[in-house]
């Protein structure tokens, strides 16, 4: 709370998401179970996805190739490090068609579920709950980028009916989740940018997306939570949009990216926003030194605390199984949490779990 009030703190909080097959190296490193890696690199945020994130995300193949079908139609098949989409369900549809879509409203409760774990000995942890995707990419996920894209030309009329039922499905989730749930804050998504702009021009995107998205948020700061988003790539154009709809923090920063210099960032936005992301996980996070790392996360930490606040330590995406063990830790050590307190942290996990 001090992060997102811009307040000095004993520290800057941290929330890594650690790829599957970083969180399994490095809870055989610590000797837990990888579902309580974060726990014991002591990340302040605990939350977990309720809409299709959880799809791509929490469903994890060992084999590449091995996929699986979700309650959306949409086809996984883990390709790589991750989940990739195989097969979506309404590609190639026509506007009937697409219109006769069902969303899966009667899975409702088995969404929701996905919470209870969180919320389980919460202790003083930080509580999330994501809805995303949430206009647009749940709109692609479906469709097909392609499909997706042309629709806006094509389709204008089916297309806006089908981004409000994205949106929908968002908003029951979220309005299930603030009255169900005791949160800390609602986290929402909608990539809707590439490596070098935004995938449609701002003015089409202030059309058709914004006020669905406002709809999601407005969930959030109707129940005085905190809402974050997030949304990879170079986004910066429609920042002051998402400050003007309600969004308090941001999310990747992923750095590399035209005009998203996290610290070019919290200069011209740091009044409004707090961020949370920013370290390079193509560069230097995977490919560096420990004493790259060290360096690099120190420099971040005091250009976005700079007003005392409002940052929160993240990788701009999930930590990648080849990132080093050395240069994790070096991550967290620049944080002020040291390699010691980590193992003691695993320690008392493992006896609390054999007790």
């Amino acid at each position: 709370m001090a992060a997102l009030n811009r307040h000095s703190a004993d520290r800057t909080p941290v929330f890594m998401w650690f790829h599957p097959g970083t969180a399994r190296r490095l809870g055989k490193l610590l000797d837990i179970p990888a579902a309580c890696v974060p726990d014991a690199m002591g990340d302040d945020i605990r939350q977990t996805w309720v809409n299709n994130n959880y799809a791509m995300e929490g469903v994890v193949h060992e084999q590449e190739g091995e996929g699986h079908t979700d309650i959306w139609g949409i086809r996984w098949v883990k390709r790589g490090a991750f989940n990739q989409i195989e097969g979506f369900p309404l590609m190639g549809a026509d506007p009937e068609s697409v219109l006769r879509y069902s969303f899966p409203e009667e899975h409702l409760e088995m969404l929701l579920a996905r919470m209870l774990p969180v919320l389980t000995n919460r202790g003083d942890a930080f509580i999330g709950v994501d809805v995303s995707p949430c206009v647009f990419e749940m709109y692609w996920r479906l469709r097909g980028m392609e499909d997706a894209i042309l629709d806006f030309a094509l389709h204008p009329k089916m297309t806006e009916i089908m981004l409000a039922r994205c949106a929908d499905f968002s908003v029951m989730l979220s309005k299930a989740s603030c009255e169900r749930f005791d949160v800390d804050w609602l986290w929402t998504g909608d990539d809707v940018a590439g490596q070098q702009a935004l995938i449609m021009s701002p003015a089409l995107w202030r059309t058709m997306i914004k006020p669905h998205l406002k709809r999601v948020v407005d969930i959030g700061t109707g129940k005085k939570l905190p809402v974050a988003y997030h949304c990879c790539g170079a986004l910066r154009e429609i920042i002051p949009d998402l400050i003007e709809i309600g969004i308090q923090v941001l999310n990747p920063v992923q750095c590399n990216c035209p005009g998203m210099d996290p610290l070019d960032l919290k200069r011209e936005f740091g009044t409004a926003l707090t961020f949370m992301g920013g370290v390079d996980t193509q560069g230097v996070l995977p490919n560096g030194t420990a004493a790259d790392v060290r360096r690099a996360t120190e420099w971040l930490i005091e250009g976005m605390t700079s007003d005392g606040g409002g940052y929160i330590l993240a990788a701009s995406h999930t930590v990648p199984p080849e990132t080093p063990d050395e240069n994790i830790f070096a991550l967290y050590q620049a944080a002020g949490i040291s390699r010691e307190e980590i193992f003691d942290r695993a320690a008392a996990i493992r006896a609390t779990r054999g007790a």
